[in-house]
C-alpha cells in the first residue's frame, strides 16, 4: 500500500482496504490479465472481436481487451469482423442476476461461466461498481447507467460479497 492510499482512497474493499486510484487501476488491470490467464480466454494469434457502445461496460471492455492486447500477441477486431473469440461485457452483477434467475425458474445449465465456445468474459470478476469507477478513474467517455435496483443489490448491501459468492460457487 502506497502512502497516497491512505491519504487518497477512491476505493475501500470489504476487508476495508483502502487503494488510491494509481493502486486502483494497476490492481484492475492486474485482475484482468490474472482472470484472462486462468481461465485460458485467449491464445497467442486469437482474434478478439467485441462490438462496441457508449455503456460502461463496453467501454470499459475496450480498454481492458486493448491493454491485454498490448501484453500479448491477440488481434483487437470490431464486431462483426470474423475472429477466433468474442469477447462479452458481463461483469459479476449480470452473471449473479443471470444464475438467480436461471434458479428460479429451474433452467440452470452447468456450463462454463467465463468462457463458452467462442465467447470470454474478461469483465466476469469484477461489480458493475468496480468498472464504473474505473471508466470515472481513466476518463473514458460513455453513458451513466440508469440507477434501477435488484434484489440482489438490496441483499450486497446488507450481505457484502454476497454476489461474489455466487458467481464464485459457479466457477469451482
Amino acid at each position: 500500500m502506497c502512502k497516497q492510499c491512505e491519504i487518497n482512497p477512491v476505493y475501500i474493499f470489504t476487508n476495508k482496504r483502502k487503494i488510491c486510484k494509481n493502486c486502483f487501476i494497476k490492481w484492475f488491470r492486474k485482475k484482468v490479465l490474472y482472470s484472462m490467464r486462468k481461465f485460458s480466454m485467449a491464445k497467442k494469434g486469437n482474434i478478439i472481436s467485441f462490438k462496441r457502445n457508449n455503456n460502461f461496460r463496453n467501454v470499459v471492455l475496450g480498454d481492458v481487451i486493448n491493454y491485454y492486447a498490448t501484453r500479448f500477441p491477440v488481434e483487437i477486431v470490431e464486431f462483426p469482423k470474423k475472429s477466433n473469440k468474442i469477447a462479452l461485457e458481463n461483469t459479476m452483477d449480470v452473471e449473479a442476476e443471470n444464475i438467480i434467475d436461471n434458479l428460479a425458474n429451474k433452467k440452470l445449465k452447468t456450463k462454463n461461466l467465463v468462457v463458452d465456445g467462442k465467447f470470454i468474459k474478461p469483465l466476469v470478476l469484477f461489480l458493475d461498481k468496480e468498472v464504473l469507477l474505473y471508466a470515472q478513474l481513466n476518463h473514458l467517455k460513455f453513458i451513466r447507467p440508469k440507477k434501477k435496483y435488484s434484489f440482489l443489490d438490496e441483499l450486497e448491501e446488507k450481505h457484502p460479497e454476497v454476489k461474489r459468492a455466487i458467481v464464485n460457487n459457479f466457477l469451482d
